[in-house]
């Protein structure tokens, strides 16, 4: 088999037209602030085993971030979507951050990176080494010149007992930053060890605390990312916000209603879906930006379908698929990742990404992503 045509498990043959592909824009969107949550590119020819040290092409690494910032999207840089807590490790996370802020300088782009506690060892853990542990990485962050994204702690979530374990330590943070963060609320759907953060598995007190904190340093934060997957209680706690306090959804499923929002706000982006959607993003915000809400709702309806199925549970394999549509899209020579993640979603999975990924036109070189398509399904045993 030849040209664009792929056999998929089960033998239904697929023909890849490719995407007609959107026009970069003048700059970012002027009504939305928009992170993509950014991957990482693992170096082939390293080990990259589970439990090896981070090995990364950093050329292509910086490069895609390049891609990203070409369409007028931030980078979200040294989230869950570069695999923290899943094979990078702090060292490569902390040279990951001070490059990748070095490039949005050269640039112009836009960038905040992640704060967490994951160069502490696993195990148990007390308030005060969480707390100093996010002290170390908070510092790393803003001598990096990047904005420090307080991400959600393992650590903290196995050692807080109430809500006030969860205050005290963040109000140390917020006191401790040189300038506004943005905070961040991931859902256990997301990483199971998360069961419960803010002190409760009642999201409705746990919301009671989250805003209790943000009220208590209103100038210490520029927003709070919220990825429960549940657009009800993201536009409960959007409304909630004090003035100036933005919400940046990360709800994977959801995007385009609370990104347009209603008539009491709308919330701003920070999404790892971005980052395999980037050139249908950009062009859906700035048709927001000219008023052409059916031409924004147009845009990003066959993204959608994409989204859900590349976020479906077990959701926290969902970098697996963004890397596959990198390397499909021509970002990266290869699929490898880190801590040998590629394994993480089975050939039928990637398959119906793949005609998900054609449908929305999201293959720019129809040519090249067949394939590498028909590469992988052959080694995963699929004939071609």
């Amino acid at each position: 088999m030849s040209g664009t045509t792929v056999t998929l498990p089960g033998g239904r043959r697929l023909r890849l037209a490719g995407g007609t592909g959107h026009p970069r824009p003048d700059g970012p969107p002027r009504s939305r602030i928009a992170y993509a949550a950014a991957h990482v590119v693992a170096d082939p020819g390293a080990d990259n085993t589970p439990g090896t040290s981070a090995v990364l092409d950093w050329d292509r690494t910086l490069a895609f971030r390049e891609h990203l910032w070409s369409y007028g999207l931030g980078v979200a840089e040294a989230m869950d979507t570069a695999q923290r807590g899943m094979g990078l490790d702090y060292p490569s996370t902390r040279e990951l951050i001070r490059r990748s802020a070095a490039q949005a300088r050269a640039v112009g782009g836009r960038i905040v990176a992640g704060v967490a506690t994951d160069q502490l060892p696993p195990g148990p853990a007390t308030l005060a080494e969480v707390t100093a542990a996010y002290r170390e990485q908070l510092a790393d962050v803003q001598a990096a010149g990047a904005v420090p994204v307080l991400m959600c702690s393992r650590h903290l979530a196995a050692v807080a007992r109430h809500a006030e374990d969860y205050l005290r330590v963040y109000d140390d943070l917020l006191t401790a930053a040189d300038g506004p963060v943005l905070l961040h609320w991931l859902g256990p759907m997301f990483d199971p060890a998360l069961t419960g953060y803010w002190g409760s598995t009642d999201l409705d007190l746990a919301a009671d605390t989250v805003v209790e904190l943000i009220k208590a340093h209103v100038s210490r934060v520029d927003g709070i990312k919220m990825s429960l997957l549940d657009a009800g209680r993201e536009v409960a706690l959007r409304r909630r916000l004090p003035a100036g306090v933005r919400l940046y959804t990360g709800d994977d499923f959801n995007y385009p209603e609370l990104i347009r929002g209603d008539d009491s706000g709308h919330s701003d982006a920070l999404l790892g879906v971005f980052a395999a959607i980037a050139p249908a993003a950009a062009a859906a915000l700035a048709a927001l930006d000219r008023g052409d809400l059916t031409g924004y709702d147009e845009i990003f309806a066959p993204t959608v379908p994409l989204a859900r199925h590349l976020f479906a549970a077990p959701t926290w394999y969902y970098k697996t698929g963004i890397v596959f549509l990198a390397w499909l899209a021509g970002h990266q020579d290869h699929f490898t990742m880190v801590g040998g993640l590629q394994s993480g979603r089975s050939p039928a999975h990637l398959a119906t990404l793949l005609t998900l990924a054609e449908d929305a036109g999201l293959l720019p070189d129809a040519d090249l992503a067949a394939a590498r398509a028909r590469a992988y399904f052959t080694v995963a045993g699929v004939a071609q």
